[in-house]
């Protein structure tokens, strides 16, 4: 893969010569951060390039793309191969999402699935392109490494994204992946969203409560420690506390794994916070607030900081919301409609968390679906590591019904009409019936 990403490279920079270039990219993470390292590395090649940030990559959003510049996809469009061989340019591509299409002429793409290599994330994709374009980018591999963490690339970690740890300012230390590691424990449990505490997440309360019943107490009665500042008795004895709170029997996640603190405006920061900060402007449309930030503009700092708490507020309301919400469930499975009571933009989000609650066995699909304008957004995860492959699945529904999807494995989505809201439910659900007595045979 890296021998095609200097191919990939140098065909780009022959047709960027005398081309503008348009970047587009997705509004997550990952996306983000890619768009930061792209904007970096095209800026100190004197290239003359345009940003578009999308939630999601529609037929009529790519018949209207110029067709006199050069179009370059990060952390989407592989599987929007079909329509993008009618654009009459030069288009490139680089994004991990599975594919399933022919690669048309006008088309390079750079995607780990053609390679058969380790999962590397956009961002880690497009930092190896920079790298390519010269060695002097290596100061944007610790945009890469949050762009990892956000894809949660981060705890199986192969040849390629240790490459991209070893350029980066990082250190690594093991420990509860409770976040950011760097900030007082109260408030880290209070708004966990690394994984869902029953009791504790979205109540101080409860969170003082865990630290009391772990025998952690504040410092000089004034504040508690942050995660980094534990003894290692400390960090057991919270360890055990956050066990017997949050494991099921049943389940294998582990809730120990490496914390990674980037050096980020000369400070060693959490990359989960950064990369949860990153991904709450795209969430409340602040998509270009999250790049200015990347790009290490001092003046976002304090919008960031606004809109993170915002969406702290909006994450905790949805997900007390959805506590409360009546729900679809058979074996191994388990819909949450929320209708118009969340916002699109995070019902992804609450989908991961959920995933990762442990209130549900390893393997359950958890649907999740929220109102957008007059369509439903989608977000589908597994709970756990392990389970039947959810792009797959949704991309089955939607063959039949109509609309977009895309995704992993063992998270996807799809965007559907919302007037096929009944349709959809009912032909998801006989496919997970059946794939169940499949799992079951």
């Amino acid at each position: 893969m890296l021998k095609a990403i200097e191919n990939f490279t140098n065909n780009f920079l022959k047709d960027t010569e005398n081309k503008d270039i348009v970047i587009i990219n997705h509004h997550d993470t990952d996306g983000i951060t890619s768009a930061a390292i792209m904007i970096k590395a095209l800026q100190r090649k004197n290239r003359i390039f345009s940003v578009k940030i999308v939630k999601n990559l529609e037929p009529d959003f790519i018949e209207k793309l110029p067709e006199d510049k050069v179009l370059l996809f990060l952390d989407l469009a592989s599987a929007s191969l079909n329509y993008l061989e009618n654009k009459k340019t030069q288009v490139y591509i680089l994004d991990h999402h599975e594919l399933h299409q022919k690669i048309p002429a006008n088309i390079q793409i750079i995607n780990p699935h053609l390679f058969n290599e380790e999962p590397v994330c956009s961002a880690g994709l497009s930092y190896l392109f920079a790298k390519s374009l010269n060695e002097k980018n290596k100061d944007l591999a610790n945009l890469a490494v949050i762009g990892m963490v956000g894809d949660m690339l981060d705890q199986e970690v192969g040849r390629i994204n240790n490459e991209i740890l070893s350029d980066a300012e990082v250190s690594i230390k093991k420990g509860p992946l409770l976040y950011p590691a760097t900030r007082p424990l109260d408030k880290v449990l209070m708004y966990s969203s690394g994984f869902y505490i029953p009791g504790v997440t979205g109540s101080h309360r409860g969170a003082v409560s865990l630290l009391k019943e772990a025998g952690i107490e504040k410092i000089n009665g004034r504040f508690y420690k942050n995660l980094i500042e534990l003894t290692d008795e400390e960090r057991s004895r919270l360890i055990t506390a956050l066990m017997l709170r949050v494991i099921k029997k049943s389940n294998n996640f582990n809730i120990i794994g490496n914390i990674y603190l980037v050096k980020f405006f000369n400070k060693l920061e959490d990359s989960r916070e950064l990369s949860a900060t990153i991904n709450a402007c795209s969430r409340l449309d602040k998509s270009d607030t999250a790049i200015s930030f990347c790009l290490g503009n001092r003046d976002s700092m304090k919008d960031v900081e606004d809109i993170y708490t915002s969406y702290k507020q909006h994450l905790i309301s949805a997900l007390d919301l959805i506590a409360n919400t009546k729900k679809i469930e058979g074996k191994e499975y388990v819909i949450i409609n929320a209708k118009d009571k969340i916002k699109d933009t995070i019902i992804g989000t609450v989908a991961s968390i959920i995933s990762n609650s442990h209130v549900y066995d390893e393997g359950t699909v958890i649907v999740t679906m929220a109102y957008s304008e007059d369509k439903i957004k989608v977000s589908v995860r597994i709970a756990g590591r392990n389970g039947r492959n959810l792009r797959d699945l949704i991309s089955s529904v939607v063959a039949e019904i109509g609309g977009e999807a895309g995704g992993h494995h063992l998270a996807a989505g799809c965007l559907i009409k919302k007037e096929q809201e009944s349709k959809f439910l009912e032909i998801l659900r006989q496919k997970l019936e059946i794939s169940t007595i499949k799992v079951s045979a």
